[in-house]
């Protein structure tokens, strides 16, 4: 064990965690908001539109997100779309996550009991006040430890976007193992701090259910 090599590549891991995290959270971010409209308009009564959705969950279900950013970012110009490295990282993470979100919420929004619903139907609530105040707020506290376990699953499969050159941790601690010979220490450190990311996230996440479950 060298002990200069974190005084050495410290700030080079560090970095590459700050890439990892920043990607991640954009593209948790985009997923949500994918899932959640997707789980929306599949509760429509409009079959062609619960078709589209069902294709695109099961499309993006069915296929490796490394072909995905494959498709996007070497397939992407031939279509006349040209994107940098890091905007293909948080759209392929966010249109990959949403499938997988949409799920979640359509779950959540069926486990909501439907006496509930009935009976706000009876006191006048309109659709959207059905939705706003007696759906979305009991689905939130539902589909929290689903929803961290996936923005977890997807900081791990952010390690893909090495592949295309976006410069996160797993990309920067490669380049370190090429530059000096050393496998053990790099590694090692990625390891500890995609834990340590993993750990915090998953923390947060305790913590907002927590918050959440005291206004049911």
């Amino acid at each position: 064990m060298d002990p200069g090599f974190f005084t050495r590549y410290g700030p080079e891991l560090l970095a590459g965690l700050g890439y990892t995290a920043y990607v991640s959270a954009l593209g948790s971010g985009f997923g949500i908001v994918i899932g959640l409209i997707v789980a929306l308009l599949s509760a429509l009564p409009l079959r062609a539109i619960r078709w589209l959705c069902r294709s695109y969950i099961e499309a993006i279900r069915g296929t490796p997100i490394l072909i995905q950013l494959f498709l996007i970012y070497y397939a992407g110009p031939s279509f006349g779309l040209t994107l940098d490295a890091i905007t293909v990282g948080v759209l392929g993470l966010g249109i990959c996550g949403g499938a997988y979100f949409a799920e979640i919420f359509r779950a959540g929004l069926m486990s909501i009991p439907k006496g509930q619903v009935e009976a706000a139907r009876v006191l006048g609530f309109s659709q959207s006040q059905i939705l706003w105040r007696i759906k979305l707020p009991q689905m939130l506290v539902l589909i929290i430890p689903p929803a961290v376990n996936q923005i977890i699953i997807l900081i791990k499969e952010s390690a893909v976007l090495s592949i295309i050159t976006v410069p996160e941790l797993t990309k920067v601690t490669t380049k370190i193992v090429n530059e000096s010979f050393a496998i053990v220490q790099p590694y090692l450190a990625m390891a500890l701090l995609y834990w340590l990311l993993i750990e915090t996230i998953a923390w947060l996440g305790l913590r907002l259910e927590r918050r959440m479950a005291r206004y049911l």
